[in-house]
């Protein structure tokens, strides 16, 4: 993009929303693209740079979305863009399914160097996918191979994506089921460990790690012997399912219970890996170290790359098990080098930054708005949740709703998730005047909602 075309630090809205060259974008898509798309407010997206973005008719708005956690370096960071225009003018593609290019070899390394998994850094095999829910059907299929079991534990809110393996999985919500069954056999969930709606009824002061105990005494006991079980898959930080952050004990529980019963620990890091939550990956923050690790959408910057990666004794597969056409595309590749030396080299310390500033400004508008009902998240990685009354905690599904419009029509791209949760998930890229103009953009349309 021309230094000239670059839109400015701050969201300005020109015309009524949509415009009339949106809603003319919005009328096509209507006729022939497929209906199981979820558009919360109709953006059209023409151009953007860092966390700034420029719709068709020229309204600029604060991206605090980032294409789904996936735009980690903000939009066309020069560092990336300059490593995939490298790559693109050497080769677009050959296939790691059949042939060797050092691109694959050296990010493979790179990664196996950096992520949680085994007994030390390095202890690692990776295989490359095109998307998160490619990763987690790569896990689940390596679980199962390597441990000859064939049953599997999720935990009911978890996004793991809506191909059919990975739908399994999923339990977030019903409409991503719903006329898709039979789903895959072998699949179980049970409850995430949400200490602001504790399905036993614990408080935090008075939590004895009850959901931990329910594994041991229903599923185990009645309906998935633990020695028939390959994995269990878990979100460090529910996405989909409300920004959960759990306990770092029930981590830790959850990972003796694993290593008790010879059952593999999935971490998937879709969503909170690649430094949005202040560190690279959002396990560390627990001090547990996976079997295996799932990572796709801010691994490149907006290109499409997913990583299955494992202990190196638990990728035993052997050729032909497994394997994509292109998982691992070179221009991917370069971008996720570009990626990685940007979140290691600033990146994932402002999301730190970042992230503490805005939760306490969250705090802050929680004195003031009674429908925050709960302000959770690690770094960049942020949730809040909304109620009608903060004694029974009600859910105010309608005033989340309205809330994320508000926000789009004052200039600021946000997304619910759960039933009445709001996520913040912004480029990494953020500086101290963004996080401020969403903070006051947020506290508009609050009053507003409120009003």
């Amino acid at each position: 993009m021309p230094p000239q075309d670059a839109p400015s630090g701050r969201p300005h809205i020109a015309t009524p929303l949509p415009g009339p060259r949106a809603r003319a974008v919005i009328e096509r898509d209507a006729a022939v693209c497929s209906p199981s798309y979820t558009r919360p407010y109709p953006f059209v997206m023409e151009r953007g740079e860092g966390a700034m973005v420029v719709d068709v008719d020229g309204n600029r708005f604060l991206d605090f979305a980032a294409g789904i956690a996936v735009c980690s370096t903000g939009h066309g960071h020069p560092s990336v863009l300059a490593a995939m225009q490298d790559q693109a003018s050497r080769f677009l593609h050959m296939s790691s399914a059949d042939f060797y290019y050092e691109p694959i070899v050296a990010l493979a390394e790179r990664i196996a160097r950096l992520t949680p998994v085994g007994r030390h850094a390095g202890d690692a095999r990776v295989l490359f996918t095109n998307s998160g829910t490619e990763s987690v059907e790569a896990a689940l299929k390596l679980a199962r191979h390597h441990t000859r079991r064939d049953l599997v534990l999720a935990f009911y809110g978890a996004f793991h994506g809506r191909t059919y393996g990975s739908l399994s999985l999923t339990s977030s919500k019903t409409t991503q089921r719903r006329g898709f069954g039979p789903m895959l056999p072998g699949a179980s969930h049970v409850p995430y460990a949400n200490c602001y709606r504790c399905p036993f009824g614990r408080t935090p002061d008075a939590c004895d790690l009850e959901c931990i105990d329910f594994i041991e005494e229903f599923p185990f006991k009645h309906t998935m012997p633990p020695d028939e079980v390959a994995a269990i898959i878990v979100e460090p930080v529910q996405g989909e399912g409300g920004y959960v952050v759990p306990p770092a004990r029930w981590f830790q529980r959850l990972r003796e219970l694993c290593d008790r019963h010879g059952i593999l620990m999935i971490a998937d890091e879709v969503q909170s890996g690649i430094g949005r939550t202040g560190r690279m990956f959002a396990m560390e923050h627990f001090g547990v170290r996976p079997d295996i690790v799932t990572v796709a959408k801010g691994i490149a910057s907006g290109m499409p790359l997913g990583l299955c990666i494992a202990r190196a004794d638990v990728m035993d597969w052997p050729p032909g098990a497994h394997a994509s056409t292109f998982g691992g595309n070179p221009v991917s590749c370069a971008a996720a080098e570009a990626t990685l030396s940007l979140v290691e080299g600033g990146l994932m310390e402002n999301a730190r930054r970042q992230g503490e500033r805005l939760l306490a400004g969250l705090s802050r508008l929680a004195e003031r708005h009674p429908l925050i009902g709960d302000v959770r998240g690690l770094g960049l990685m942020i949730g809040f949740e909304l109620v009608t009354d903060r004694g029974t905690r009600q859910r105010a599904t309608q005033e989340t709703t309205r809330l994320v419009q508000a926000c789009f029509e004052r200039g600021l791209l946000v997304l619910a998730c759960g039933e009445n949760a709001v996520r913040l998930c912004p480029p990494l890229v953020i500086d101290d005047a963004q996080s401020d103009a969403a903070l006051g953009i947020l506290d508009e349309a609050f009053a507003a909602v409120e009003a």
